[in-house]
């Protein structure tokens, strides 16, 4: 017998009924796009006669009742909208980009032809086409809703008519075309400033003209200068910014003095950085009567100087935080007032917003007291000099140091008791030469002396966020500005937790244990090689702190409350917690709660930026620093695995760099996202986080600050 020719996809005749589902699925998955009967047969696999005249018939009843419609000669397409989403682009690479959508659990991908030339970060428009259970969704963008920037950092490489910018961002596609007469007479290779005048077209690049030449590539001033451009910080404060700060008056009046409590006489003094300029909090100690301690916490009073909407207050809130690269600051505040006037500096008279604790031995608070101040700053220590004060019990203010250092870790051991998380990341710091090149990478150590000083700030920050929380106006709560830091997302959680069993760690998933399971994890990883890997990887299941109105409690510090208080010379919304404190002490009543929301909402934007800049401007040094490892093998461990790379962080230098999967020839690699690996599919060789590695440096990009590796050994 003859076998039946299949007349569908499933190899089945169909009936009727799942002829016209069947169409109607293939033209709701496709909204806005149009098929003709021919196509409709081939994507739906009708070769035979019968299911050809009844999906004829299906498309003329479904037009009928209104579900599809006829377009231009002889097409058909669904009459349902199309499902349109706005959200933000992730450029991924060159091939494909992720849309993030807000209360979407899932970003959409979209392939590079469907992206209607949007860039990375802007705002944009989406036709969705849902996928099957398990697959992204898909979709292409039909409209950009906002541009993210329109300005670029990159290479520009000369020709005779023309010039061509070479974005640094590894999440920019496209060169950027620019004419002769628009180069501002950029030499070849120097690095730029390039500003979009021409968004392109199918088939063409950008357009654009050079607007600022930051130097040549490769020089530290032009490499930094980039990173500055690159996130948009501020190169200079405004001239009438500078004019303001410098017709502040420098004296401090008796009446102003009447108006505070003066803690002149009290053992005050700073510990702070070696090369530390700005010195914004000063702490205090004095024995009381009845034997216990009375600790205060000064902060610069940075609001006695910067009143609301004036040009300083307006810049240091376009700004919002103090920018720390690797070679300067880019500071919230002009110089005259972060390194001057607001600088707690030894032996002056300073005006101060104060925390003043009363603790007994135990480092219980018996008594609590907030409110502007004068102090007078005894000695400014580093670091190292108090470090050197508690450990040998020798020199000026020791006893006062170590019994500060006492109290500090009686309210750490309260902290972490209470389920703070105790993560200790393993920071670096470059050594550099009078031209910013780096000699060494060196890590940073955090000993009694830091803890102490955070310790206290910590205390400080804590109690000025309940004092207000408790207070009311009436039965009204008072609006003010917290640090929040909400629960891990469970799914990371659960995903971390698998992960750390692969290297013998259990973990506690529910609320309640949590904290105590990744204090205990962290605990256990110390020393070993594993460490910096899982607690890199802990701290990406942490949702990440921001500023909120929403009094929602800090996870990671286990604070009901919490805010940020001490540091106004660097962070603007500290200084819009100064006022409000003042306001709220004054008996002021409730503010615009939603003014303050937004204000919090461009702080955190704001932190973020700084934050990403930072990275970049220590990743641009680790490249720099790596250019000079010749042919030497390191030893360092798998940090992240990807679709395209393998990275590692080489342990002598911290500096991590890229095996690409291409270049691992000895066979064909499949990438296992659930277990964070990668598999040979023939010899079934596993390269996964956390495995330790040797390396080669095979080749480095100043640019696109990246480092190429070579793997050795596993």
């Amino acid at each position: 017998m003859s076998k039946k020719k299949k007349n569908n996809k499933g190899g089945q005749k169909q009936s009727f009924g799942q002829i016209r589902t069947s169409i109607q699925q293939l033209l709701d998955a496709n909204t806005g796009a149009a098929f003709s009967l021919k196509q409709i047969f081939r994507k739906l696999q009708y070769r035979d006669k019968r299911s050809k005249d009844a999906a004829q018939s299906a498309l003329e009843q479904l037009e009928s009742a209104g579900k599809v419609q006829r377009v231009g000669r002889g097409g058909w397409r669904t009459s349902r909208e199309p499902e349109l989403v706005v959200g933000t682009v992730d450029y991924v690479n060159s091939r494909f980009a992720y849309i993030m959508v807000e209360g979407l659990e899932e970003d959409i991908y979209v392939k590079t032809e469907d992206m209607l030339f949007a860039f990375d970060g802007d705002i944009v428009k989406v036709q969705v086409f849902p996928q099957k259970k398990g697959r992204h969704d898909e979709g292409r963008v039909v409209e950009i809703v906002e541009r993210k920037k329109d300005e670029f950092v990159g290479k520009i490489e000369l020709s005779p008519r023309y010039a061509f910018v070479v974005p640094d961002s590894r999440k920019v596609h496209h060169d950027i075309f620019v004419s002769a007469s628009k180069t501002m007479k950029a030499k070849h290779d120097d690095k730029v400033l390039v500003k979009i005048t021409q968004w392109p077209e199918k088939g063409k690049n950008p357009e654009g003209e050079v607007t600022r030449i930051l130097g040549k590539s490769g020089d530290n001033e032009a490499e930094i200068h980039s990173i500055m451009a690159e996130f948009d910080l501020p190169f200079e404060f405004p001239k009438n910014v500078l004019t303001q700060s410098k017709r502040i008056k420098t004296g401090i009046t008796k009446e102003e003095i009447g108006n505070r409590r003066d803690f002149r006489k009290i053992t005050t003094f700073t510990v702070d950085p070696e090369d530390a300029k700005d010195f914004d909090d000063a702490l205090s100690i004095q024995k009381l009567k009845n034997g216990n301690y009375e600790i205060g916490v000064h902060i610069a009073d940075v609001t006695h100087y910067v009143r609301p909407d004036t040009v300083l207050d307006n810049e240091a809130y376009e700004r919002a935080t103090s920018v720390y690269l690797v070679d300067r600051t880019i500071p919230m505040l002009p110089e005259r007032l972060s390194n001057e006037l607001c600088s707690l500096r030894p032996n002056e008279d300073k005006l101060t917003f104060s925390a003043v604790f009363e603790l007994d031995g135990e480092g219980h608070i018996k008594k609590e007291w907030f409110g502007r101040t004068v102090i007078h700053s005894d000695r400014r220590f580093s670091y190292e000099e108090a470090q050197e004060r508690i450990e040998s019990l020798e020199g000026d203010y020791a006893k006062e140091l170590t019994i500060m250092n006492e109290l500090a870790l009686k309210l750490r051991v309260e902290r972490f008791r209470r389920g703070a998380i105790a993560f200790e990341t393993t920071e670096v710091k470059f050594v550099l030469d009078e031209n910013g090149k780096p000699l060494k990478v060196v890590p940073k150590v955090r000993k009694d002396a830091h803890k102490m000083i955070e310790d206290f700030m910590l205390l400080a920050n804590k109690c000025v966020a309940e004092f207000i929380f408790k207070k009311k106006d009436g039965k009204k709560k008072l609006p003010f500005v917290y640090r929040v830091h909400n629960f891990p997302d469970t799914e990371k959680l659960n995903t971390f937790s698998v992960f750390a069993r692969k290297f013998g760690y259990k973990m506690t998933l529910d609320e309640a244990g949590i904290a105590k399971s990744l204090n205990q994890l962290i605990g256990e990883v110390e020393g070993k090689p594993e460490q910096n890997v899982l607690q890199q990887l802990a701290i990406r299941t942490m949702a990440k702190a921001k500023y909120s109105t929403a009094e929602e409690g800090h996870f990671g510090l286990a604070f009901p409350h919490y805010t940020h208080f001490t540091s106004p010379i660097r962070r603007y919304p500290d200084m819009m917690v100064h006022r409000l404190l003042q306001h709220y002490l004054d008996n002021g009543g409730p503010v615009n709660k939603d003014k303050y929301e937004d204000r919090c909402e461009h702080s955190s934007d704001r932190e973020k930026r700084a934050a990403d800049a930072e990275r970049a401007s220590v990743k641009y040094k680790q490249v720099e620093f790596m250019e000079m490892a010749g042919d030497h093998p390191y030893e360092g461990i798998v940090s992240g695995v990807t679709e395209w790379g393998v990275y590692v962080e080489i342990t002598e230098t911290k500096c991590e760099g890229m095996i690409r999967i291409s270049d691992l020839r000895d066979d064909y690699y499949e990438y296992d996202e659930a277990n964070f690996r990668i598999i040979g599919k023939n010899n079934k060789k596993i390269i996964a986080l956390g495995d330790d590695v040797v390396v080669r440096v095979t080749g480095t990009d100043i640019n696109r600050r990246t480092i190429d590796l070579e793997l050795i050994e596993q």
